[in-house]
């Protein structure tokens, strides 16, 4: 329930709050929510529909570090997380868990089942709200595997885009904090990189300032590829500025370039007020070395939000959606029509997103960051002189929170970071316990419970224990795959049954081996009593080597195979057909096999075909079917496509070959100049 337009946190029973300064506790968080749906049992076999990538002739005349970092082991899949796209429009009053830690200073309110994200940074003697903190709960199609939601503080791993953990749960447990109190404790295996990470949440008593403790450790007898970005959501008033210690930034809009700007002006236009921008885009501040670190967001009257750290975290950036028709369009899909827009001000291990930073076998990244409040002179602030206005905001945080601060608590929070969780305040997924024992690895203060292992992990942890998957009990689409060396390896060794085969050929897959994992497919179809699986592969795999005809019979007969197999209209069967029905529609229409992309659509069933994203994928068909009239009255009787890709311009592309009118703003989503 919402209660004068703030979401109301229930108190657990008297008795459950700690004695101390600083509380923590559980409550409740109700919010408008659209379900996020299942997840896509299709695996993710495609390369990365991914904005924020430069051309390789781009690189040329950038610094040698960022240079190198950029083409550093680049994500190419985002297997083994599946893909979430199974979410809609439709908002119902939802129960979320939160976590408040609260002394008298500032109330923060987090979200363990959806990243850990951090909703509220509330301040208490002047009652303003830090952040931006979305009224809904509303996933869009933004983060690496889909489902995202805007607003709060958000820890983004893994690799270059908003995190496959965006919308899935973490562990959280308390732990004695350095001062003698308490702290919260997230943490999870993160899949993308096979790498644990702790976030602890620090807030001492009396202090105006959330310290942020994070780790990130290395188990393996390799280098990973590291990513961090720290996501702060802020709102973009009309007279809100950003500001940072730079005098340059690195600027990357949805052109995909890459270019060094100065800061503030470039193009005569400000851009360090947001809403001055015309289209979307990021600025990665080139802030010098030994700059102390942060990065602030002041409203007219100077007052906001400032995120500072430990000099290990070197980036900052300023992302806008700016003033444009598009990424107004955006805002509002993002959250409700009428509320206050936001900027993202963030923090990161590198220049820029486009980078993965090396960590050593055996290593770890360690940095502390501190959110808090920051008043600086107005006059000063939103005057035309930048270096006063940075030297003004960086004195009031000096003022606030110097930076020996910073690093005392860095030191004093190191210690703590091995010490083992007390009380368990949630729990994330089971993937971590299966990685932990098949390694054998020792992480102090991040235990992964062998009891946390569930359905996904059992045919897994059958194979680690017994060398070969079970049986199926049922006839079902099958479970996630796993694609890391070592499990690659034990698919190798294992008895050739057909499931084996479609897991190995995934895995295969994600190695780069292409043609052995066609070949793997190939033999596990021979005796396959589910044949559709395999053929899906088999068609992603034609389609990636240019062979549309092959696709096509590929995904027709699997789409055949699926309807025939289907055994009852529950969620994960949906899932299913779903997902094969519009790759297999898509496909059988770039072949040019209109007659079969009909035979497809016609075996949906309506509901599925009334879905945004399918009533798109019609006005596509009956535009190859050369019904221009019926397509164009899709468009008019209006569909909404939960599911938009950032960066999609489909909508424009279709309108366009159906008039010559301009797109009406229902459908205008573009974040870049037209070429």
């Amino acid at each position: 329930m919402v209660i004068g337009g703030r979401p109301d946190l229930r108190r657990p029973a008297r008795g459950s709050e700690v004695a101390l300064a600083t509380t923590v506790r559980r409550a409740v968080l109700t919010l408008p929510a659209a379900p996020l749906g299942p997840e896509n049992p299709l695996p993710a076999l495609r390369p990365l529909d991914e904005m924020h990538v430069v051309d390789d002739r781009d690189r040329a005349g950038l610094p040698r570090d960022m240079a190198r970092q950029l083409g550093y082991e680049p994500l190419t899949t985002v297997l083994p997380v599946r893909i979430l796209d199974g979410y809609g429009r439709e908002r119902t009053p939802t129960d979320l868990d939160a976590i408040v830690i609260e002394n008298d200073r500032l109330r923060v309110t987090v979200l363990p089942g959806l990243g850990g994200r951090i909703h509220s940074l509330h301040h208490k003697p002047t009652g303003r709200e830090l952040l931006y903190t979305n009224p809904v709960l509303q996933p869009a199609d933004f983060a690496l595997n889909g489902a995202w939601f805007s607003g709060g503080i958000e820890w983004n791993i893994g690799a270059t885009g908003h995190t496959t953990l965006s919308c899935a749960p973490v562990h959280a447990a308390r732990v004695p904090a350095p001062d003698g109190g308490v702290m919260v404790r997230l943490w999870e295996w993160e899949r993308l990189r096979d790498l644990p990470f702790q976030v602890d949440l620090w807030l001492p008593e009396d202090s105006d300032f959330l310290h942020v403790g994070v780790r990130i450790r290395n188990p393996h007898e390799h280098p990973a590829p590291v990513y961090w970005w720290s996501n702060i959501a802020v709102p973009e008033g009309a007279r809100s500025r950003v500001l940072a210690p730079a005098d340059e930034a690195w600027h990357f809009g949805y052109e995909r370039t890459l270019t060094r700007v100065p800061v503030p002006e470039t193009g005569s236009v400000d851009r360090t007020y947001p809403l001055r921008s015309d289209f979307p885009a990021d600025y990665f501040y080139e802030v010098p070395d030994g700059t102390r670190r942060w990065i602030a967001s002041l409203d007219e009257d100077g007052h906001g939000l400032v995120q500072t750290s430990t000099d290990l975290l070197r980036g900052r950036k300023l992302f806008l959606w700016g003033s444009g028709p598009g990424g107004r369009r955006w805002q509002q899909w993002l959250t409700e029509p009428g509320t206050v827009g936001y900027a993202e001000i963030q923090a990161g291990l590198a220049r820029t997103q486009l980078e993965h930073v090396p960590l050593e076998p055996g290593a770890e990244f360690s940095w502390l960051e501190s959110y808090g409040p920051l008043t600086a002179d107005p006059g000063v602030v939103h005057g035309d002189d930048w270096a006063a206005a940075r030297t003004e905001t960086e004195q009031r945080l000096a003022e606030a929170l110097p930076r020996a601060d910073v690093d005392a608590a860095y030191a004093a929070w190191r210690p703590h970071a091995d010490t083992e969780p007390g009380e368990s305040l949630a729990t994330g997924s089971g993937w971590g316990a299966l990685e932990v024992r098949r390694g054998k690895y020792r992480l102090p203060g991040t235990p992964f419970a062998e009891s946390t292992l569930g359905e996904q992990q059992a045919p897994w942890l059958h194979l680690l224990d017994q060398g070969g998957f079970p049986e199926p009990r049922r006839v079902t689409p099958p479970g996630p795959s796993l694609v890391s060396a070592h499990w690659r390896d034990m698919l190798e060794t294992a008895s050739a049954e057909p499931l084996t085969e479609y897991h190995l050929g995934v895995a295969q897959w994600h190695a780069g081996d292409r043609a052995q994992a066609v070949r793997s497919w190939e033999r596990g179809l021979a005796l396959a009593p589910s044949r559709w699986p395999l053929l899906r592969c088999l068609a992603v795999a034609a389609e990636e080597g240019g062979q549309r005809n092959r696709a096509a019979d590929h995904y027709a007969e699997a789409f055949e195979d699926l309807c025939a197999e289907r055994r009852d209209e529950g969620e994960t069967w949906t899932a299913a057909t779903t997902a094969l029905g519009h790759e297999a529609i898509e496909a059988l229409l770039a072949a040019g096999r209109t007659d079969g992309a009909r035979t497809v659509w016609d075996g949906l069933r309506p509901a599925i075909r009334q879905r945004g994203r399918f009533r798109l994928l019609e006005a596509r068909l009956l535009l190859a079917e050369g019904d221009r009239v019926a397509a164009r009255a899709v468009f008019d009787e209006g569909f909404e496509v939960a599911d938009l890709r950032e960066g999609a311009e489909i909508l424009d592309e279709v309108w366009a070959a159906l008039t010559d009118e301009p797109l009406p703003d229902a459908y205008n989503y573009r974040m870049r100049p037209k070429s």
